[in-house]
């Protein structure tokens, strides 16, 4: 398994508020938005995630790890019995993820593009 990108994903109470200031203070532009959801990134694709409260897992993510192989991933965690707080979903914006909470109780959301 390699990964692929790593994004450190912000919890916003005010997401417009939030991409201003992002946008303004870091020359960033939005490379994604779900509405809940924003990705700002620079032209040499460096990227901030920022968010609300995450549409289809009951916690937010801390940070999102991009791999080329999710269900290696999945099943490691399994395997090391990690707390998995949000199980392997296809989800509808076109990501296969899950989240687990580490022992810092960060939650790691690790994903692939379908």
């Amino acid at each position: 398994m390699k990964i692929q990108r790593i994004v450190p994903d912000l919890t916003v109470d005010d997401l417009a508020e939030a991409v201003r200031t992002h946008t303004e203070v870091l020359g960033m532009h939005v490379a994604m938005d779900l509405g809940w959801f924003v990705v700002l990134a620079d032209d040499s694709g460096h990227q901030l995630g920022l968010l609300t409260t995450d549409a289809s897992a009951p916690v937010n993510p801390d940070v999102s790890v991009f791999v080329d192989d999710v269900q290696a991933a999945y099943a490691a965690a399994l395997a090391l019995a990690v707390d998995v707080v949000h199980p392997l979903t296809d989800e509808p914006w076109g990501v296969t993820r899950f989240f687990y909470r580490d022992a810092s109780r960060r939650v790691v959301n690790v994903g692939t593009h379908s």
